[in-house]
């Protein structure tokens, strides 16, 4: 690095953490499948075994964040529980579960030369994290990364550093219990954004860059960043209720997609309903809502069947609310209901309830989203309901990943080709 690149103390830890991550990075790249699941075992059982320190530290972070005028969806993330702490643990058992993908072979031909060109998966490297408060991200992207064979450093938000550090400890602790080198696992401590600017331009050290959070974070990196970026996205979602919709089904889609953790990215944020059963569906679902707590907010068409709403503006539309807020707007056909979504959505979550067999698949084909719902809730876009142990992040870009990034995802290819002396002639 360039001494003016080394010159703050954030610069400083890059470059140290960086040269030790790109070192691990090449042990665990050659790592057998049996070393890495002990490794990801020895650190479910250490963060299981460190619970009361986790839990302790996060109570600080907690009460740090709260006098700081913290609230709503941000306390939310930052909370951990025993049940949480537990969480993390089975998800490190879950990713031990599961295949390798390092050395999958994707394509295998011979060459009229005889030339064996083999396509096979191998790790992306050095993987850095930039995230929000959301603690349990850290066990998440530890263990991806290291059943896929990358070194990371996470660079978390804040108001969790101390949830982190303890987190990170355990993990480390796991890793070196198991004859693994911890520095597959760093994080980055250093106070203030500098060290997050310093990831973003550490070319020399990190392969790829996966921020997690909200849109300003996540458009300062795409923004800014050196180091390529996979985007993650905000969770814009929608949920199109259709005219031939089952209403008790709706009913309880809706709810859940609203209700059952309003904090998190694959949340329901805006309400589409078909105009020829509004006057029947919303009345139900506006009584429902209304009596867990969530605002509405709707068109002109809303308001008029539901008296007392709240006018949506346009900034409405465009909103990750991840609270208890709904906006909702009434639609006059599906092309309405696509067209909105693909104008307003995040490209994250979208789901239609409908019975009609030709209108779910013009959805499906129609809608510009990483996950596309028929008859269920958005609240499924997540790597460990989708049968990937965890998740790294939900990517909404299209190059390389899209939707929830599991352990392939965090792969990239290498072409491997055996000769018997063959030289090119022309």
């Amino acid at each position: 690095m360039s001494e003016e690149r080394i010159s703050t103390p954030a610069a400083q830890e890059v470059a140290e953490k960086g040269a030790r991550a790109v070192a691990a990075s090449r042990e665990l790249a050659s790592l057998h499948r049996d070393r890495k699941d002990r490794a990801l075992l020895a650190m479910a059982d250490a963060l299981l075994a460190q619970a009361e320190p986790i839990l302790a530290a996060n109570r600080k972070d907690l009460e740090a964040a709260t006098a700081a005028g913290r609230a709503g969806a941000i306390l939310d993330r930052l909370k951990l529980t025993p049940a949480r702490v537990e969480a993390m643990a089975r998800g490190l058992r879950n990713v031990a579960a599961l295949p390798d993908p390092v050395g999958e072979g994707i394509s295998r031909i011979v060459r009229p030369n005889g030339l064996v060109i083999e396509q096979v998966r191998v790790p992306l490297g050095v993987v850095g994290i930039i995230y929000e408060a959301r603690p349990n991200v850290t066990a998440d992207a530890a263990g991806l990364c290291l059943k896929a064979g990358n070194a990371v450093i996470l660079r978390g938000g804040q108001e969790a550093l101390g949830s982190n550090r303890a987190i990170v400890a355990a993990l480390r602790a796991g890793l070196e219990q198991a004859g693994v080198n911890p520095d597959a696992v760093l994080l980055l401590e250093t106070p203030g954004r500098e060290s997050a600017r310093a990831l973003m331009a550490a070319r020399e050290y990190v392969d790829v860059l996966i921020p997690r959070g909200g849109a300003g974070l996540i458009q300062t990196v795409v923004r800014e960043a050196r180091v390529p970026v996979i985007e993650t996205g905000v969770g814009n979602c929608h949920t199109y209720v259709d005219a031939s919709a089952d209403l008790d089904m709706a009913l309880e889609i809706v709810f859940n997609a609203k209700v059952q953790r309003p904090s998190v990215c694959n949340a329901m944020e805006t309400l589409l309903v078909h105009r020829d059963i509004a006057a029947r569906f919303l009345p139900l679902a506006a009584a429902r809502l209304r009596a867990a707590g969530v605002e509405l907010r709707g068109c002109p068409r809303t308001q008029a069947i539901l008296p007392g709403v709240r006018p949506a503006t346009e900034e409405d539309w465009y909103t990750e609310y991840l609270d208890l807020i709904l906006a909702i707007k009434v639609v006059d056909s599906l092309d309405e209901a696509i067209a909105h979504i693909n104008r307003y959505g995040s490209r994250h979550s979208e789901a239609i309830v409908t019975r009609d067999y030709e209108a779910a698949g013009r959805f499906l084909d129609q809608v510009d989203a990483a996950c596309v719902y028929v008859n269920a809730s958005t609240r499924f876009s997540d790597g460990e309901q989708f049968g990937m142990g965890a998740e790294i992040g939900i990517s909404t870009q299209k190059l390389h990943a899209r939707g929830p990034m599991g352990l392939r995802e965090l792969t990239t290819t290498k072409f491997r080709v055996y000769g018997n002396g063959q030289v090119r002639s022309e």
